[in-house]
């Protein structure tokens, strides 16, 4: 393999493992979110949210209440999902 080719291939990995990881919370969001609220939650003016760190916080109250049993990687990422989605908040 030429180092040009091995080059490309370390530049354009990342981009299928985000998909992946992306299409993960999604999955996980309509599955388990959706079943006990709507997305007013996350658009409402009063949102009790109002951070990247009481996001990250709220998912994991939310993953502890339901009993899920989630990854640490699962609960960041899908943090991150509802931060890209609806919050936009500053890394």
């Amino acid at each position: 393999m030429s180092k040009r080719t091995l080059t490309a291939l370390l530049l354009i990995a990342p981009f299928p493992l985000q998909a992946a990881e992306e299409g993960t919370a999604e999955a996980l969001y309509q599955t388990h979110c959706l079943a006990c609220h709507g997305d007013e939650v996350y658009t409402r003016a009063d949102r009790m949210v109002t951070s990247r760190d009481g996001l990250e916080r709220q998912v994991r109250r939310c993953e502890l209440a339901l009993g899920l049993k989630w990854f640490e990687e699962e609960i960041t990422d899908m943090a991150d999902y509802l931060n890209r989605t609806y919050y936009r908040f500053e890394p």
